[in-house]
């Protein structure tokens, strides 16, 4: 992996796709994790106008603290990067006031789970508004085409998406090429949409390697041990699952001669 020319790479393709938008630099959400890291400092390496917005929902602490000072090393380095952080706990609270009185519903938790994240959507957007910027999307390649976690409308609302065709091994190499701080680099990923210390693997059942892998299997299944299975299993269920977040929209076509 050439990790220094790929981000030259992605580097030079983002500045020449605000070129060609219009737009005058970016927006992106901070989670204190190594894909918005890494996000957040391949837009500031273009040198346009960055600004990073922090948006914590009942956060841990330890989130915050990585995302404020990731920030601060990126504003230190960057003079076109600026910053905000919205609390966002007042806004969801009141949303889950406001449905405390329906019946209880099976997928609650996922409900609510995952309009955390279509908030900070929203919040992104207002600012690329208001700036007119565009938002930078934090997915990976596992993530955003092989098990779809993420949120539709979501975290999966973005514009353009610099390290989407990059794994999860491959971020972290591009990671430490850039000098993103050790306290990011070492910590379980996770997607901070819960209000505990679940990470990504407790939510997946494997680990970002091991999904990697089953994405690229073809091999022959019959000579796989026990855990390669079932991860194969996993990574099957959850693309399957997860098709309509990775598929276009489907359309319905009217017939000519129902015109």
């Amino acid at each position: 992996m050439q990790v220094t020319r790929i981000i030259n790479h992605i580097t030079e393709w983002l500045t020449s796709y605000v070129e060609q938008s219009g737009a005058n630099g970016f927006v992106v959400g901070i989670s204190g994790g190594i894909d918005s890291a890494v996000t957040s400092t391949l837009g500031a390496q273009t040198g346009l106008p960055l600004l990073c917005v922090e948006m914590p929902i009942h956060q841990a602490d330890n989130q915050v603290s990585r995302a404020r000072a990731h920030i601060d090393w990126l504003k230190k380095n960057h003079a076109a990067v600026d910053s905000i952080e919205i609390q966002l706990t007042p806004v969801f609270d009141g949303l889950v006031d406001a449905l405390k009185n329906e019946a209880p519903l099976p997928g609650r938790d996922m409900a609510l789970a995952n309009s955390r994240a279509r908030l900070r959507m929203t919040t992104l957007y207002y600012y690329a508004a208001a700036y007119d910027r565009l938002v930078l999307g934090t997915g990976n390649k596992v993530e955003d085409f092989g098990v779809g976690f993420y949120t539709k409308y979501g975290d999966g609302g973005v514009d353009v998406s610099p390290i989407a065709d990059l794994s999860k091994t491959e971020v972290y190499a591009v990671g430490r090429e850039l000098g993103i701080s050790g306290e990011i680099m070492d910590a379980p990923p996770t997607d901070g949409l819960w209000g505990d210390d679940r990470t990504d693997e407790d939510q997946l059942g494997a680990s970002y390697p091991e999904l990697e892998w089953a994405m690229a299997f073809d091999g022959d299944e019959t000579a796989l041990n026990i855990r390669e299975a079932e991860v194969l299993a996993i990574y099957r269920r959850l693309n399957a699952a997860n098709r309509h977040k990775m598929d276009p929209i489907p359309v319905c076509a009217i017939p000519d001669e129902l015109r």
